[in-house]
């Protein structure tokens, strides 16, 4: 009797030892093999990260500075993309050398030069990763997860795009400042400068404008060099101002908003008209700082874009375009990448 004891113990504990040691090999396999990416959503405001298993679990998110190259040069963009990848990588204990694919939707990053030397500058950093550069309005759209779909983008830029099949698209606006950007905070904020000038000159009296200048704290003819000086620095803090006036009832704040919105509308609508979604049931998802900004413009903005496509959902987009990124970096570990270009 106490010698079967003694044997089935030894069993157990023989047993015991082979499951500890075959589920260690698990896990080390499970780490050596595991395959890791990176996807960012890189705008004139800020930068966003995710990082991600070739599973799809997300292990860490993070956010740095603005990276557009064409309003702060590559060498700026770089350093955000760097920082915000450093920061997720640290929060999950990985390093450079474990990303095996990074996508990285840019906004400024359409021009092919400006693509170009991004992606060598990364390259050099993730040695052993796949790198796709594309343009943030791509990728935005498809954060929608859904086709026909519609997407409004609204920060420091803004530009509208669908489409009605992965590869057939339709795209208005996002020209840059100087073409012009309606409907973005730049602009909002610009055409509330304009105003606050013209208001000074007339020596009117300007509560919106005495609230920037309270803010920026300087005086008129000091904001005023400011903003000539720096217009891509100003234009898009002020936006901020002009969305709390609003909401606390300042008519001319709610008037540049009002003409922000249809601003919108109206690029949304050359994208509508010409992928003939009028009378088509769509998603129309919303994206950006100025959509997130202000609960005025929204409900302006959802209000008129109904009045033309009646059967649209319009809401925020399901996922972040950074998540939307490092999926598709995921699918393309064993998939080869295809993006519409808008």
């Amino acid at each position: 009797m106490g010698a079967g004891r003694k044997g089935g113990s030894t069993f157990s504990i023989c047993a015991l030892a082979l499951h500890s040691a075959l589920r260690l090999s698990s896990v080390l396999a499970y780490a050596f093999s595991m395959r890791y990416v990176l996807g960012f959503d890189g705008g004139g405001t800020k930068t966003d990260c995710v990082l991600m298993d070739e599973t799809g679990v997300i292990l860490a998110r993070s956010r740095s500075g603005s990276s557009n190259p064409t309003s702060f040069g590559v060498e700026l963009s770089l350093a955000s993309l760097l920082e915000a990848a450093t920061d997720a990588l640290r929060a999950a204990g990985k390093s450079e050398q474990d990303v095996a694919y990074l996508v990285a939707g840019v906004s400024g990053a359409g021009e092919t030069n400006m693509r170009q030397a991004l992606q060598s500058a990364l390259q050099s950093e993730f040695p052993n990763a796949s790198i796709v550069i594309t343009s943030d309005l791509v990728l935005s759209l498809g954060a929608t997860g859904e086709i026909p779909s519609v997407v409004a983008i609204a920060g420091t830029g803004s530009a509208v795009l669908g489409r009605t099949a992965p590869l057939e698209l339709a795209r208005a606006g996002g020209f840059g400042p100087v073409i012009g950007d309606p409907g973005s905070a730049y602009d909002i904020g610009r055409r509330a400068v304009a105003m606050c000038f013209q208001k000074h000159l007339n020596g009117e009296t300007f509560p919106l404008g005495a609230k920037i200048l309270e803010a920026f704290q300087c005086k008129f003819n000091e904001f005023f060099d400011q903003a000539r000086a720096h217009p891509g620095a100003v234009f898009p803090k002020v936006f901020p101002l002009v969305a709390r006036a609003a909401e606390n009832g300042d008519v001319a704040a709610r008037m540049l908003l009002t003409s922000a919105a249809k601003d919108l509308r109206d690029q949304a609508r050359e994208v509508i008209e010409k992928l003939k979604l009028r009378e088509s049931s769509f998603f129309l998802g919303k994206t950006g700082g100025v959509f997130d900004g202000s609960t005025f413009l929204n409900a302006q903005f959802d209000s008129l874009i109904l009045e033309i496509a009646p059967k649209a959902r319009i809401g925020p987009l399901p996922r972040s375009v950074a998540e939307a990124a490092a999926q598709l970096a995921r699918e393309a570990l064993t998939n080869p990448l295809v993006l519409g270009e808008s």
